[in-house]
């Protein structure tokens, strides 16, 4: 007896194994890579139109339960409307798109989708040749041939997946579906997937040029560490203490009130846009904040830090989203050099003129070290990028000459320099609340800030920290400003010591070469500029000490 329950247990484990084997097989089998994901899926390929969508959901514990249709026309958004969070389901939107080339003269298409219990009511919906059919999930899609749609810009020809209630879509001719999909969440977890649909042709981005005001005035935001989650988040230190605080959207509406008090030319993010650990669709968190840019139709560039990679989107798969997106200048840089985000942005000078007034040079500064056990903590810039930036400098000198004012140099990183522990005890504007953790291994990238005559270099990464602190060259003169943007975003950690969400400004004018900075709260004294001081006079740094 005793020997034929030992079996029988044997055989119930390798059966269980068995079918985790066929579990982990099957899911690997039908699962779209990443680069699927910020492809943006053939589902809404240009040239092509929405035939049909459907939702399909399928069992973790059955191996031989499926989330994939049959078909050349069905395609998957690889996107588990689940967020990978249910007990025991997944669940896929699958779109069917054709080429309108091939569809035949009575074939069907959808030109309209809507997501709720009950059918949406609609004067045309007893028509024959339009009618409202059901779909899982409370989709519900209006069908109609070819022949009897007069405006192609009515013919849906994209549709994807974005999480949370606060989901926002910046891509020009897209919009979200107020109501998201409805999925049964009886473990309390709702990711709230919603659709957003484009109808009409893809509209080509044109990246914009960013160029000085006929004042000769420019002024760029740095928004450091968003923080910005899938779903409005969870904050952390908000003050005042013991008000209710969704962290997504007090941090967003925080960025517009500066965007409409301030009036900025231009956004540098300067890494964390996205809190990894708390986006498990990063696409959401990305498109979220450059909503807010496109609709105040402000350009923008980013760098990474190293939170922002830790969601389901690698920092290749995160930039080339962003590098798509209207109003964004974000790139991905030379692939011969290590890290992903080391471009150059300029800014031209008033007028119609073609020559650059202003250089950014951002570049990525990682994650965390590669070699813990002797360097503990952060990563650091490498050679090749140091390399990169002294070459770009150099061939970009010449021209530079050719602005008729002073032409001026800045750089942005996200994990701060060595020398921003001030070894030098110099002195210092702003607050200094956290021990600075920038990398044990120092790659001499100050130096070669100076060297090429960069004056101001600003960094993000310790969010209670937003000071201004000057460098010396080798002859013990100022010579380069290094400040922090000082943390943005109620995602992460920000508020203790009274210490509270600011966001700080550099102002430009070009015709007394001349820069200026300060910092606006997000609570308390929200009116005033903190720390304000001009760090730059007729292109050279200045103490004011």
């Amino acid at each position: 007896m005793t020997r034929r329950i030992v079996r029988t247990g044997i055989q119930l484990g390798i059966i269980g194994t068995v079918a985790l084997i066929l579990v982990i097989f099957l899911d690997n089998r039908y699962r779209v890579l990443p680069n699927a994901i910020h492809n943006h899926l053939p589902a809404h390929h240009p040239g092509f139109v929405v035939t049909d969508l459907t939702v399909v959901t399928c069992s973790s514990l059955n191996p031989f339960s499926r989330c994939t249709l049959e078909g050349e026309y069905w395609h998957r958004i690889n996107k588990d409307l689940y967020l990978g969070k249910g007990f025991i389901s997944k669940a896929y939107l699958h779109v069917e798109r054709k080429r309108e080339e091939d569809l035949a003269l009575h074939e069907e298409l959808v030109f309209d989708v809507k997501v709720g219990r009950i059918q949406p009511s609609t004067a045309d919906a007893t028509s024959k040749d339009i009618r409202w059919e059901s779909r899982p999930s409370g989709i519900w899609i209006k069908k109609s041939s070819k022949r009897h749609i007069s405006d192609p810009k009515e013919v849906i020809t994209g549709i994807d997946v974005l999480f949370g209630a606060d989901a926002a879509d910046p891509r020009s001719n897209w919009a979200v579906q107020s109501i998201p999909l409805l999925i049964d969440s009886s473990d309390g977890n709702d990711p709230q997937p919603h659709l957003t649909i484009r109808k009409g042709a893809a509209i080509k981005v044109e990246k914009p040029v960013p160029r000085i005001r006929k004042d000769g005035k420019f002024k760029i935001m740095q928004a450091a560490d968003l923080h910005l989650a899938t779903g409005i988040g969870t904050c952390r230190h908000a003050l005042p203490e013991g008000q209710p605080c969704e962290a997504d959207i007090r941090t967003l509406e925080f960025v517009e009130r500066l965007l409409e008090d301030e009036k900025p030319d231009f956004i540098v993010l300067s890494g964390d846009q996205v809190n990894g650990d708390t986006a498990p669709d990063a696409q959401s968190a990305i498109y979220k904040y450059s909503a807010l840019f496109a609709r105040h139709k402000i350009p923008y560039a980013g760098i990474f830090g190293n939170h922002d990679d830790e969601g389901n989107l690698n920092r290749a798969e995160s930039m080339a989203i962003m590098d798509g997106l209207p109003y964004s200048l974000s790139t991905a840089g030379p692939e011969d050099v290590e890290g992903v985000g080391n471009y150059v942005v300029e800014i031209l000078g008033r007028g119609s003129t073609s020559h650059s007034a202003l250089t950014l040079y951002m570049l990525d500064t990682h994650s965390y070290s590669p070699e813990e056990k002797k360097y503990h903590g952060y990563d650091w810039l490498k050679q090749s990028q140091i390399d990169w930036f002294k070459s770009t400098s150099q061939s970009l000198k010449r021209k530079h000459k050719e602005y008729t004012h002073i032409h001026m140099d800045l750089a942005f990183i996200h994990i701060p320099l060595p020398e921003y522990r001030n070894p030098d005890k110099l002195v210092w504007v702003g607050n200094w609340t956290e021990p600075p953790t920038a990398p044990a291994f120092n790659s001499n990238f100050k130096d070669a800030l100076i060297e090429e005559n960069v004056l101001v270099v600003s960094c993000g990464h310790d969010h209670v920290n937003d000071y201004c602190l000057p460098a010396n060259n080798k002859d013990k003169k100022a010579a380069l400003w290094m400040c922090y943007g000082g943390g943005a975003g109620f995602g992460g950690y920000g508020g203790y010591y009274g210490y509270h969400r600011r966001i700080r400004f550099f102002d430009f004018d070009m015709n007394e070469a001349r820069i200026s900075t300060w910092k606006r709260m997000e609570w308390g004294d929200t009116k005033s500029r903190i720390d304000e001081q001009i760090i730059v006079d007729g292109g050279s740094v200045i103490t004011g000490m």
